[in-house]
This record gives C-alpha cells, sequence and structure tokens, in this order.
C-alpha cells in the first residue's frame, strides 16, 4: 500500500548520526547516538548533516514496505 507517510510504528535507538522526524501533524524531533525514540504512525525521517545515521530499530520492520 503506497502512503504519503511511514504507517509503520518504530521504538528504536540511535547508535551514530542524527536523524529527524517530522509526524503528520507538524510535529518534528531529532535524535542523537543514545537517544531512543518511539515513533508512532504517520511519519517521515531522514539523515541530519554527512554522517550516516545508524539506529537499532525494535518495532515496526515486520510490516515495513509490505504491498
Amino acid at each position: 500500500m503506497h502512503t504519503e507517510s511511514c504507517q509503520a510504528p518504530h521504538t528504536s535507538v540511535i547508535i551514530s548520526g542524527r536523524m529527524k522526524i517530522r509526524m503528520d501533524d507538524g510535529t518534528e524531533i531529532e535524535g542523537g547516538p543514545g537517544e531512543t525514540a518511539v515513533i508512532p504512525p504517520g511519519h517521515d525521517a531522514w539523515v541530519v548533516g554527512d554522517e550516516p545515521c545508524v539506529s537499532i530499530d525494535f518495532t515496526g520492520m515486520g510490516d515495513y514496505a509490505k504491498k
């Protein structure tokens, strides 16, 4: 199913780099190394800066990018 934003929930910890997340309602958060996040469905995310962002996602990937 194609959606404008990611509809999978994520529970993750950032190992290195930085990531910014924007929710469908416009709320934005940014995280870096050692920080955790619980991200509900309805978001977009991207890497901030030149360093690759490495994170461990504990939930959400089972349904990610399925047809």
